[in-house]
């Protein structure tokens, strides 16, 4: 059975709203996390965050290969120096692929879907989806790590998006 959420393109004003914490984590945040993984399947990525389904909440859910895990209120509190340049994609962004430099390894704090306070130190791609996420859930967009002359290169694609969202949520007459 396909997902009731609708996943929510560039242009749409809640990708650029900081997200809500989450004061706790009962039945209907848990049911809303299964939906979030059902979705992000369904969307064939690699994560999913709350705000790409038009909720304003600090919950994302990932799978970098070894299942699904899910993030609450996340928090990096450190990041090494060293750095590593990958080429990222995303859901909201369909089709444009940036480089983008992160930091290689942090150490995070969060809880997990259950409520739990988990602090774990992450590298490779679990650190890439983590800060990638993260950057949703604090209104920032892969398109916000491109140089001006990756801008000018997606900008017909940016417009068509923008003008998607516009269409997608506009109020019938």
């Amino acid at each position: 059975m396909p997902t009731a959420l609708k996943l929510r393109y560039y242009g749409d004003p809640v990708l650029r709203q900081c997200a809500s914490p989450v004061d706790s984590v009962g039945p209907s945040e848990r049911f809303f996390i299964q939906e979030m993984i059902r979705a992000m399947y369904e969307f064939e990525g690699a994560g999913l965050a709350a705000p790409q389904v038009g909720v304003e909440r600090q919950i994302f859910v990932a799978d970098a290969g070894d299942g699904p895990f899910v993030v609450i209120n996340p928090e990096i509190v450190e990041a090494s120096t060293e750095q590593a340049v990958m080429e990222e994609g995303c859901l909201s962004l369909p089709k444009i692929r940036i480089n983008i430099k992160r930091p290689s390894v942090i150490r995070v704090r969060y809880l997990d879907g259950n409520g739990r306070r988990v602090e774990r130190v992450l590298s490779g791609l679990l650190a890439r989806i983590f800060q990638h996420e993260s950057d949703h859930l604090f209104a920032r967009l892969l398109i916000d790590y491109a140089t001006d002359a990756e801008r000018e290169k997606f900008q017909p694609q940016l417009a068509r998006l923008e003008a998607l969202s516009r269409d997608m949520w506009k109020t019938p007459a």
